[in-house]
């Protein structure tokens, strides 16, 4: 039999994930978990602890497996190295701690969880510029600071939406995420809408729409807080595009 040739074996195989992007990954799964709990807890069926156990057991494996990867970096110990991994650690022990719990108990344990998890990501990213200042990844240029932000925004479960009277809106904290920059991130496909999954904004209104981080919007995001801060006297007549707020926190703190 004759063998292909040896082209025909080669095909592209997306890298693996970063650690930083695992968690952002992380984070996104911990706000499908509470949506879905906040639709149950709006519903008039009954539900017991079994309704949400197998979703809370897996987030806790998820975690673990995310602490794992930091692990296997083989960075050098340090005290916000060490804080990253116990605040992970922390939420596979409430992840694992809400499967045993009824649907109202459970969601509190896992309330912060979004932040929780993109707040390790910035601190991840920090420590591993610090000590690998050659390999961090190039910056996503298509972006502007306000997408950024919005990408932060919605990674931390913060930024969903919805429609009145044919009308479109988002609704997120501060910094407020525009339908108009929604939308401009959904063309370049790095944000995606899943319909009907996020609580009603109001008593008796229809679900809203949860604003989510696609696999290119989750790998520009990690792109972005990677990157140290630009200074705007670092470089001559160039613009300073900030990152997002947590990253800077970050960085202003060091």
């Amino acid at each position: 039999m004759t063998e292909p040739p040896a082209e025909a074996l080669l095909f592209d195989v997306p890298p693996p994930p970063t650690p930083v992007e695992r968690l952002l990954h992380l984070a996104d799964q911990y706000t499908q978990h509470n949506d879905a709990l906040d639709l149950l807890l709006r519903t008039t069926a009954p539900s017991g602890p079994d309704t949400h156990a197998a979703s809370a057991l897996r987030l806790a494996a998820d975690t673990q497996s995310a602490i794992k990867a930091i692990q296997g970096e083989r960075l050098y110990e340090s005290v916000e190295l060490a804080e990253t991994v116990m605040r992970l650690q922390q939420l596979a022990f409430l992840a694992t701690a809400s499967g045993d719990l009824r649907a109202g108990t459970a969601r509190g344990l896992t309330a912060l969880a979004p932040e929780a998890a993109v707040s390790c990501a910035v601190t991840l990213a920090a420590e591993t510029r610090r000590r690998r200042w050659t390999s961090a990844p190039i910056a996503e240029q298509r972006l502007t600071a306000v997408q950024s932000d919005a990408l932060a925004e919605i990674a931390r479960g913060h930024v969903v939406a919805g429609s009145s009277l044919d009308r479109e809106f988002t609704r997120s904290r501060e910094p407020k995420v525009l339908m108009s920059t929604l939308r401009a991130l959904e063309a370049k496909g790095l944000v995606e809408r899943t319909t009907n999954s996020a609580h009603a904004a109001y008593v008796g209104g229809p679900p809203q729409d949860r604003v989510r981080l696609t696999a290119a919007g989750i790998t520009s995001l990690a792109s972005v807080i990677e990157q140290p801060p630009v200074r705007p006297s670092a470089t001559p007549g160039t613009t300073a595009r900030p990152l997002p707020a947590t990253a800077q926190a970050t960085a202003r703190s060091r």
